[in-house]
């Protein structure tokens, strides 16, 4: 499946960028103020961050869901350490709290499946290519 995401400077914006992903309105990227930026929005890293917190909470749901389990919702928190992103190790701390599952066994599975979700997958697993190229506007 192929999906293009459009990012966009913003005009009257220091370093703020307007996303375009299929139809969704308001997603915007920036950067803190340490780097130039304004502090409008989540940097890239955030949303890398995110999308693994996400990935493992969906993943563990719709896990839960299949099997009848009492799953009310998950907590997912994500810390970041990326003192030595420089360094080639970002490193990322993921709790997720099971509401509505008292059951160990079941907490223990549900931890396991989270770890099967693509976006952990993909930053564990894959090899990803990427290829940069600049066009005429």
């Amino acid at each position: 499946m192929e999906k293009t995401i459009t990012v966009i400077t913003e005009r009257d914006h220091l370093l703020r960028h307007r996303v375009e992903l299929n139809g969704f309105e308001d997603l915007y990227v920036d950067v803190p103020k340490a780097y130039g930026g304004e502090e409008t929005a989540p940097d890239p890293h955030d949303y890398f961050d995110l999308s693994l917190g996400a990935c493992k909470a969906i993943t563990a749901k719709m896990y839960a869901d299949r099997k009848g389990w009492p799953l009310e919702g998950i907590t997912t928190r994500v810390k970041r350490d990326d003192s030595q992103e420089r360094k080639g190790l970002y490193k990322l701390e993921v709790t997720l709290v099971f509401h509505g599952i008292s059951d160990p066994e079941q907490q223990a599975r549900l931890e396991e499946i989270s770890e099967r979700c693509p976006i952990h997958r993909l930053i564990t697993q894959a090899s990803v290519e990427v290829t940069t190229r600049s066009d005429i506007a």
